[in-house]
């Protein structure tokens, strides 16, 4: 009886043990014993990072093969280092540094020591690495750009820091994410997923095959192909127009709110971004405080929108019913600011809704915007109707697009004008010259363009983004299928319309008419000052225009501004209609024009002797 028992006792126990063990190696893995256990090496494997294509099936972003020599720290073994440095082009300081950085980070995972290597170091250096133990080779692949345009909206990529290791646990030192722009936005589409294999070593560290006959391991998943709303004709056209200027264009699709094209200049080819050689020349571009070329002046840059600002005062007094399509205002050459004249270019005159708009007078707008504030009691009642129209149609605020935040642009509420002068010490005459799109009014070249799409819409707009498809699929994201609509009846909007279409026909643009095309439009001459020494001073006006067309039938809805521009019709007004004109007929019938625009340069503006910084202020202008 005692032998039956004790060889029970034996028996359960042997069984516990062998279910316990069971139960360890089958139910209870987690990869997290993979990872910490020193006999099992992980090998990564890369997948390629998703395509870009544009809106028409035109390939934008692809991939190139690439490949970095990786070391794990603890399996190096004695070796000639300066052999080795020669070999792979770097120097002994640069060797020790990325070897003890790779110690820090762990001695047992791999760590890049030198990146992306090209092809050719890649054939000279793959039989001889053999006898380098600790190191080896892994493939991957980098980015290959088939425009040299579009770096502000593709954005780059670039080895992930110690913050990016810190907040996402997906990455491992040495890898790569989207730093900027749609390679930032859609980095989780974009990157696809990473493949490992586990290997098993021995107790002398070798290599005895892989872990568990490779149940574990996982193969690596490709980024997801996108297509972005860019057309790539019309951005690459674009930017050889900016050449020599600097500011943005932004152009939309009114139907959809998509993208055309966001371009900002001066810019830079995003093949500089790719290689061994992007930390140096990202440095250099960055460190180009004059041209700042990587500052995207298309989200960024924030200016008085001037005269295209005036057709927005006339949908707030026609919906307020202060004035009618008849009601006139005399035009003195200008108008009055307390004592101080503010001149207007229209001729002078009796001027009505139609012709205060086609002639851009500002002594009509600024009556308009009198009229619209002695509507109310009080000034604060006045403050915050007009600033609800005014943020209806995206203004003074982020607009919600699918890129990193550019600015927010701003429309003053009272509460901003209570902190200047006082509470109850103001009225519309202090603040007058945002009538005429100065004064405190800020607004973004993609908020210009999208406050056009509402116009040409006749009352509503779609968020501006910039994803397209994935996978060859239609994106139907609320955010941008649902259109957002204005506090402004649509009836209201016609005759603004009109007096746009005739800006064109009889107005400030009628000398920039595109055969075939009717086109509503708006000039604009933005004030520009800066401080030189202390003293408040004038410079070179910037140049602004937007425009949509057809008028009837829009498909394109642009808003230009040109630093140091002059006046509106100068420079952004040549350059809307010929991008209107190469989208709508995808070419140019006036090759004249497009030569002297492709031509002419605003270099010898930007080099007078002033900071430069002037497109950066965001004072009162009076």
């Amino acid at each position: 009886m005692r032998r039956v028992l004790l060889s029970s006792i034996i028996v359960i126990i042997g069984i516990t043990f062998l279910g316990r063990l069971s139960y360890l190696q089958i139910f209870s893995f987690s990869p997290d014993q993979v990872i910490e256990d020193p006999s099992i090496k992980r090998v990564y494997t890369y997948p390629e990072r998703g395509y870009i294509y544009d809106r028409n099936g035109n390939l934008l972003v692809g991939n190139d093969p690439a490949y970095d020599v990786m070391v794990i720290p603890r399996e190096v073994q004695p070796l000639d280092t300066l052999e080795f440095c020669e070999m792979l082009g770097i120097d002994t300081d640069t060797f020790v540094e990325k070897l003890t950085k790779a110690r820090v980070y762990s001695p047992r995972l791999p760590s890049v020591l030198v990146p992306q290597l090209s092809k050719e170091d890649y054939a000279k250096l793959q039989e001889k690495m053999r006898k380098y133990k600790g190191f080896y080779i892994q493939k991957r692949s980098l980015r290959y750009y088939d425009t040299p345009s579009a770096a502000n909206v593709l954005g780059y990529i670039s080895e992930v820091n110690e913050g990016d290791l810190a907040k996402n646990k997906y990455y491992i030192q040495g890898e790569l994410r989207g730093r900027t722009g749609v390679e930032r936005y859609y980095e989780e589409l974009l990157r696809g997923r990473k493949g490992v294999q586990y290997i098993q070593k021995d107790r002398f560290n070798r290599d005895i095959g892989p872990y568990k006959n490779g149940s574990l391991d996982t193969l690596p998943e490709q980024g997801k192909q996108i297509s972005v709303t860019l057309d790539k004709t019309l951005q690459e056209y674009g930017e050889r127009l900016m050449v020599g200027k600097r500011g943005g264009i932004v152009a939309l699709e009114p139907a959809t709110g998509e993208i055309l094209t966001m371009i900002s200049g001066p810019t830079y080819d995003p093949s500089l971004l790719v290689g061994r050689q992007r930390s140096k020349n990202y440095t250099e571009l960055y460190n180009d405080t004059i041209a700042n070329p990587t500052w995207d002046r298309s989200i960024h840059a924030q200016q008085p929108p001037g005269s295209p600002f005036k057709t927005l005062n006339a949908l707030i007094a026609l919906q307020e019913g202060v004035l009618d399509e008849s009601t006139t205002i005399q035009c003195y050459n200008g108008f009055y600011v307390g004592k101080k004249k503010r001149g207007c270019h229209c001729g002078g005159g009796l001027r009505n809704l139609n012709s205060g708009i086609y002639q851009s007078c500002n002594a009509y707008f600024a009556g308009t915007f009198r009229k619209i504030f002695e509507k109310f009691d009080t000034t604060d009642d006045a403050m915050d109707v007009w600033e609800n129209h005014m943020k209806s149609f995206g203004l003074g605020d982020y607009l919600g697009y699918d890129l990193p935040f550019g600015q927010k642009g701003r429309i003053p509420s009272k509460e901003y004008y209570d902190k200047w002068y006082g509470d109850n010490r103001w009225s519309s005459s202090y603040i007058i010259s945002n009538s005429i799109g100065q004064g405190e009014v800020l607004a973004t070249p993609v908020q210009l363009a999208n406050m056009t799409a509402a116009i040409a819409n006749r009352g509503f707009y779609y968020t501006p983004h910039i994803l397209k498809k994935i996978e060859g699929k239609d994106i139907k994201d609320p955010k941008f299928t649902e259109p957002k609509y204005t506090t402004i009846d649509r009836e209201h909007f016609e005759p603004v319309v009109q007096g746009m279409a005739d800006v064109y026909k009889k107005g400030t643009a009628r000398w920039l008419q595109v055969p075939g095309i009717e086109i509503a439009g708006k000039t604009g001459t933005a004030e520009n000052f800066t401080k030189i020494d202390g003293v408040r001073t004038q410079l070179t006006d910037h140049s602004v225009f937007v425009a949509f067309a057809p008028v009837n039938d829009p498909k394109i809805a642009i808003a230009v501004y040109i630093e140091n521009g002059y006046f509106g019709s100068r420079y952004a007004g040549h350059i809307a209609s010929l991008m209107i004109e190469k989208y709508l007929k995808g070419e140019i019938t006036r090759k004249d024009l497009e030569k002297k625009m492709l031509e002419k340069t605003l270099e010898h503006e930007y080099a007078k002797p002033y900071s430069g910084e002037e497109f950066k202020i965001n004072e009162r202008v009076w």
